[in-house]
C-alpha cells in the first residue's frame, strides 16, 4: 500500500530543475548584495567600472559590469524583488529562451545608456535588466501567442505595469535610457526567439510535406 506521507521517492527532473533555477536566482541576488557590501568596506570604488557615457573605457567592461553595481542599499533594494520575480518567471518559462534573451537585454540596455546619457555620467544598476525582462515577458505573450505566455504577460502587466513610466525622463539621476533600451531589448529578444521557433518549425515540417507530395 502506497503511503504518500512516507514517500521517499526521488524528485522528478522537472521538480529538480525548478528548484535549481530558483536557487540560482537566490544566489544571484545574494551575490549583488555581497558586491554592494564589498564596495562599502573596501577602498576601491567599484562603480568606476560602470557605463561611462560615450567613453571607450566606459563601454567595456561597463556594459557587462553595470548590472552588478549599485549606488547604495536603497538602489539595490528597489531592484531586488522585481529582478528576482521577473527573472525567475522568465527562467522557469523557458530557460533556453532566457539564456538567449539576457545577453541581448544587457547589451542593448547598456548601449542605450552609453549613447544617450549625459556627458561623463556613469550608469550602474540592474534596472535595465529588470525592464528588459518586463519587455521580454510581454513580448512572449504578443509574439508566441501561447495561452500560458499570454497569461504570464497579463500577470506581469497587472503587477509591474506601473514600472513602464520608468522609460520616460521623469526623475533626475535615474537612467531612463537604460530602462527604455532594456525594455526595447527584451521585446526584440522575444521577437527574435519567436522567429527562430517559427523557422525551426518550418524546417521540421518541410520534409513531411515533401514526402506527402511525392507519395501522391
Amino acid at each position: 500500500m502506497h503511503n504518500p506521507m512516507n514517500d521517499n521517492s526521488p524528485p522528478t527532473p522537472q521538480r529538480r530543475s525548478w528548484t535549481s533555477i530558483a536557487l540560482a536566482w537566490v544566489m544571484a541576488v545574494a551575490g549583488l548584495w555581497l558586491i554592494l557590501f564589498a564596495n562599502a568596506v573596501t577602498p576601491i570604488e567599484f562603480n568606476q567600472w560602470g557605463i561611462t557615457a560615450r567613453s571607450l573605457d566606459g563601454l567595456f567592461p561597463g556594459i557587462v559590469a553595470a548590472p552588478f553595481l549599485h549606488v547604495g542599499i536603497g538602489h539595490l533594494a528597489s531592484n531586488t524583488i522585481p529582478l528576482f520575480v521577473l527573472g525567475l518567471v522568465a527562467s522557469l518559462r523557458d530557460i533556453r529562451a532566457f539564456a538567449f534573451a539576457l545577453p541581448i537585454i544587457v547589451v542593448i540596455s547598456g548601449l542605450g545608456a552609453w549613447l544617450l546619457s549625459g556627458s561623463n555620467s556613469i550608469t550602474v544598476g540592474a534596472s535595465g535588466v529588470v525592464f528588459g525582462l518586463l519587455g521580454y515577458l510581454l513580448g512572449r505573450g504578443v509574439f508566441l501567442r501561447h495561452i500560458s505566455d499570454i497569461a504570464i504577460a497579463v500577470f506581469v502587466m497587472v503587477i509591474y505595469g506601473s514600472m513602464l513610466w520608468g522609460v520616460l525622463p521623469t526623475r533626475p539621476y535615474i537612467s531612463w535610457q537604460a530602462h527604455l533600451f532594456g525594455f526595447i531589448g527584451g521585446i526584440l529578444a522575444a521577437y527574435l526567439f519567436s522567429r527562430m521557433l517559427q523557422r525551426t518549425s518550418e524546417t521540421q515540417e518541410w520534409p513531411g510535406a515533401l514526402h506527402s507530395h511525392q507519395a501522391t
